[in-house]
């Protein structure tokens, strides 16, 4: 059964009233503040029917993956009483599941989205903060006399951070342990971006620590009777291999190939009901079109950050178009690292995703974070699984189960314009290699030097255009400007209009461009006389005859990727 029951805490729908959650993920805030809240919560009945040991969410940064661990908390921690933050709420109708589960089984609640720092000392002094604040929720245990004097004496250094490392990463284990003794039932865990410590240590010297640390972690989630049930939350599935080894029944559901897909992000109907509530349903096309277009097992789903940006500008009255709000929240290197690595190889693909078509790539979903670069295939897993890119509904026809591949594409503008943005950023770096002997061609009239240059540069760009005049005129005077370059673009000269003139550094020679767009390779010389021709019979040198030593007059046509340069000079 799909989740489409809405909450408005506020109890009203008009225009402006309502109170949204903006820059809080903890459930209990929401509710008791009467924050707007999209109402999700039969995920717990659907995750106890689901009977399944361990089960990962692997989601996009921003997804909801915090709030779900923040409202599951809140509803099985036996420390709790939550009835009224649930009343009214969809699972509060379920009275058998919540007489026997709400508040009633002990709940351990850990992130680690905060481990993270430059080295290993760094990092697991915030691991060890991180399992102090795990420990510090369950202080009944301090003086529980179901505890040996030696278990409180360790569960008193656990919360105060002064345990030793094997202690440290040993705790989960020890705290599922401490809690059963205490209540005598089985334990709940949930634990919040799991594989931010290995995100973070990706690339250093203290990577395979971290990963045994975290992996002697989450050991305990292996056949443990202590155990009721464990949730984990993450953006990648790090590969059972390396951190769930030997972990029996264990489920991983990714935004691709998802069980429980409605309850992260938003659906379109939750999006039509917010801004409907905040008078702000004439934006739907607009956001529509930014924030949704993620596929998940074929529910379109929105970001929820971005949708409650949005909301928020607009209630602000700040109505202009939607921004791109997403790419402040994740971590562009691993695009800027492939693109370096594989540009040659992936730029005809991103010209086909930029350009609203499907590409077929094989995609793995379980990785290890120390073999993120090691292939192109990986490339676009990562892609899929961080929200970069969305797989498209499989046909009918087709067995979702045992394709090679997927069909992927760009979900939506917002995503779209952060491609262009890195892109187009990577390419004037990449432009910049070349500056010395582009210079040296152009100032000293040698074409095929020149031409050679031109023609690696189109090779390595992207095109986010069709390939006219004007994208062209745009692409040199791009490169001129990334060079430091203040050229003239379309101004008046002689009888004419030329399009590109520039001076060189020393002041004594200027050099005219005349651009033309062929229709064919076989025309690339007729255009480029056509050019040279235009720049004399338009007599475009003659306000430069007096100032300058030296005159270059290009003709450059251009086809696709390649290009015809052609000079003539005029001197005193």
């Amino acid at each position: 059964m799909k989740n489409m029951d809405y909450c408005l805490n506020d109890n009203t729908s008009t225009s402006k009233s309502i109170l949204l959650p903006f820059g809080t993920s903890d459930f209990e805030e929401i509710r008791k503040n009467g924050l707007y809240y999209v109402d999700k919560t039969y995920l717990i009945k659907e995750l106890i029917e689901f009977s399944t040991k361990v089960t990962l969410f692997t989601r996009p940064r921003r997804f909801g993956k915090t709030l779900t661990m923040s409202r599951l908390h809140s509803f099985f921690d036996i420390q709790k009483d939550s009835k009224e933050l649930f009343d009214g709420l969809r699972i509060s109708r379920n009275s058998e599941i919540c007489t026997n589960y709400m508040n009633q089984y002990p709940t351990i609640f850990i992130t680690l989205r905060n481990v993270e720092r430059l080295d290993f000392q760094f990092a697991f002094s915030n691991f060890k903060v991180a399992v102090q604040d795990m420990y510090k929720s369950h202080s009944v245990l301090a003086a529980s006399s179901k505890l040996e004097k030696e278990d409180r004496e360790l569960f008193s250094k656990l919360s105060k951070a002064k345990g030793t490392e094997f202690e440290t990463v040993d705790a989960l284990k020890t705290l599922i342990h401490f809690l059963y003794l205490h209540y005598n039932k089985p334990v709940i865990v949930l634990i919040d971006e799991y594989d931010v410590p290995l995100t973070k240590s990706t690339g250093t010297d203290f990577y395979d620590r971290m990963l045994f640390d975290i992996r002697s972690f989450v050991t305990p989630l292996k056949d443990n009777s202590y155990l009721k049930f464990a949730v984990i939350t993450g953006c990648l599935w790090i590969s059972k291999e390396s951190i769930f080894t030997g972990t029996n029944n264990f489920y991983v559901d990714s935004l691709a190939t998802s069980s429980f897909n409605e309850y992260f992000g938003f659906t379109d109907g939750e999006v039509q009901k917010l801004l409907e509530d905040a008078g702000a349903l004439t934006q739907y096309q607009n956001v529509k079109d930014w924030y949704d277009g993620y596929n998940s097992n074929g529910i379109e789903l929105y970001c929820p950050w971005d949708v409650i940006h949005y909301v928020q500008d607009f209630l602000k009255d700040r109505k202009d178009i939607p921004k791109c709000y997403w790419i402040n929240t994740s971590d562009m290197n691993v695009i800027h690292t492939f693109i370096e690595k594989y540009g040659d190889k992936v730029k005809n693909d991103f010209e086909k995703l930029i350009t609203g078509n499907v590409i077929r790539k094989p995609i793995k979903e379980n990785l290890t974070y120390d073999l993120l670069n090691s292939s192109e295939d990986n490339f676009w897993s990562i892609l899929l699984m961080s929200g970069y890119l969305t797989n498209v509904e499989p046909d009918v026809s087709e067995d979702y189960t045992f394709r090679d591949k997927l069909s992927l594409k760009v979900p939506n503008k917002e995503i779209l314009q952060i491609y262009e943005g890195t892109l187009k950023e990577f390419f004037d770096d990449s432009v910049k290699t070349f500056k010395t002997d582009l210079e040296t061609a152009m100032w000293i009239g040698d074409t095929e030097k020149f031409k050679e240059i031109i023609d690696k540069i189109l090779l390595t760009t992207i095109s986010f255009y069709d390939y006219k005049e004007d994208f062209y005129h745009a692409f040199l005077l791009g490169i001129f400007l990334g060079f430091g370059y203040d050229p003239e673009s379309n101004r008046e000269h002689g009888e004419g209009r030329t399009d590109i003139v520039l001076e060189n550094p020393c002041g004594d020679k200027v050099a005219i461009f005349e651009l033309k767009h062929s229709n064919s390779r076989s025309d690339l010389q007729k255009d480029c006389n056509k050019a040279l021709k235009q720049i004399k019979d338009r007599k475009y040198t003659i306000n430069y005859e007096d100032e300058f030593d030296e005159i270059l007059c290009y003709g450059i046509s251009f086809y696709r990727k390649s290009c015809m340069v052609k000079v003539f000079k005029v001197k005193k």
